[in-house]
């Protein structure tokens, strides 16, 4: 069995695109949430293998979702995803646990690197 992912991000657009690129190349996308909040409540319920979390976000951004999320589960593996010029938020987002991030637009091949890179 594939993977379980969570998709964290505000565009539904965006949350399509990789959900495409990851259930093509056999992962598992087990819910879809369009803020911060949501995607912290959704990771309790669905315990996921893996997060890809938006960094601007309404309600909750994914800074504060990424800490929320290891309060919840230390050993959460989570990626950022950011647009260019976000680099000072990506940091942020690193040294609050996450593990990579990739940027949009989304290359498939470096949605996978990142994915597989997280998961070990």
């Amino acid at each position: 069995m594939g993977k379980r992912i969570l998709i964290v991000d505000d565009a539904a657009f965006m949350r399509m695109m990789i959900k495409d690129i990851l259930t093509k190349n056999g992962y598992e996308v087990v819910g879809e949430a369009e803020n911060g909040q949501v995607g912290v409540n959704l990771y309790r319920e669905l315990k996921p293998d893996l997060v890809t979390m938006d960094i601007t976000m309404p309600e909750m951004d994914g800074i504060s979702a990424v800490k929320a999320i290891k309060q919840l589960d230390p050993g959460a593996k989570i990626i950022m995803c950011s647009a260019m010029g976000q680099q000072m938020m990506v940091m942020e987002a690193i040294q609050a646990g996450a593990r990579d991030f990739i940027v949009k637009p989304f290359q498939q091949e470096r949605v996978i690197q990142a994915v597989k890179k997280a998961l070990g």
